[in-house]
């Protein structure tokens, strides 16, 4: 992403591994139009990764610094940063403002049938280790000696 629309003189670009400078230069010029000075290319290996003892591998590409004779000016409606920011914002306030109506409650997995309190362990004193007497989980009855 440029961060400078206008007076754009070197272009990155991404190509297959066999393609030549000269190759890349005629491309630029007589698909686009541009006015190539010299062409900068480096031979990038892909990435590997391995999953579950098996290598993955992306393919190896050829990434090329391409300079420009004219410097070449961008409309910066091409890339709309602003919109899109805007965007994100506003689906991010949506989501995290969340109604929940009235009337409405869910069943929660501690409480029983009829919402009642949750379980308590049978002494009447809390546990060390579980608090106050309170069954959080369904194996909280269980005794460490």
């Amino acid at each position: 992403m440029p961060t400078n629309f206008t007076n754009i003189r070197e272009i990155a670009l991404k190509t297959i591994p066999s393609a030549s400078k000269v190759e890349i230069k005629r491309v630029l010029e007589s698909l686009y139009g541009f006015q190539v000075e010299k062409v900068r290319t480096l031979n990038m290996e892909g990435k590997k990764k391995k999953r579950g003892g098996l290598l993955f591998a992306r393919p190896n590409y050829k990434k090329a610094y391409v300079t420009l004779k004219n410097p070449l000016s961008l409309s910066q409606d091409l890339y709309p940063i602003g919109v899109v920011e805007q965007e994100r914002k506003q689906t991010s306030k949506q989501s995290k403002s969340s109604v929940v109506e009235e009337g409405e409650t869910e069943k929660h997995w501690l409480y029983g049938k009829d919402k009642e309190e949750p379980r308590r362990v049978k002494s009447d004193k809390g546990s060390a280790v579980f608090g106050d007497g309170v069954a959080k989980f369904p194996w909280s009855n269980m005794r460490f000696r």
